[in-house]
Formats: structure tokens, sequence, C-alpha cells
């Protein structure tokens, strides 16, 4: 699982752990940010399935958005993925921040999830 004793390698790893050990069969709600982009998915650990992704790659967010590297595209697709997920029967979810600090693009992905309907 690790590679050496890479600080965020180990950071991820912290969190992924404490999520597991707390979800009680709950969804993940998995975000990967770049400096480009920002990607979010709900992931059943269980089966080892995705259940439902957006990204701000999707060519109907590339169209409306300017960049995906900015609050604003992030609040979006934290929307799509919550609007996803509702029409997947999807309401409970755990968190996964991934390493990255729980502010800016990620804080607000969390935000308009939870607008969208989602709860974590």
């Amino acid at each position: 699982m690790l590679k050496g004793n890479r600080t965020g390698e180990r950071r991820k790893a912290r969190v992924r752990r404490h999520i597991r050990a707390t979800a009680s069969g709950k969804p993940r709600l998995s975000v990967f940010r770049s400096s480009k982009q920002i990607y979010a998915q709900i992931i059943d650990d269980a089966k080892g399935v995705t259940l439902v992704a957006a990204s701000s790659l999707e060519k109907d967010q590339r169209a409306a958005l300017k960049t995906g590297a900015t609050i604003e595209a992030a609040k979006v697709i934290g929307k799509l993925v919550a609007e996803r997920a509702t029409k997947a029967g999807i309401k409970d979810v755990v968190f996964d921040r991934g390493g990255y600090m729980y502010h800016g693009r990620v804080k607000a992905l969390a935000d308009g999830a939870r607008e969208g309907g989602l709860q974590f």
C-alpha cells in the first residue's frame, strides 16, 4: 500500500483507515483534486465498485465552467455528484478528503454535496 515513507501517502492511508473504521457500511465519497481539475466519486468499498462519479472534465461541465480549478467548479461538481447519488438511491455517505486539507476546493465540494442532498 505504501511506497516508502512519503508523507502524502502516509496521510492518505491514515485518513482512509479512519474512514473504514467508522463507515459502518456506508459508501465513501472520495475527492481527488489536481491543479486544473476536480473529481468526485462514491465508492462501495465492500464490493470494490464505483457507484457514482462526477468531474470537471465532463463535456457539459467543460462548456459551463471556465476551469475546473476554482471553488465555484468544486461546488458545481459536489451538487452534480449528490444529484446522481440521489437518483441511484444513495443518501448517506462518508466523506474521504483523500489526505487534502479540508478547505478551499475540497470544502466547497463537500458543501455542494450537502446542498444537493447528501448527508455526512
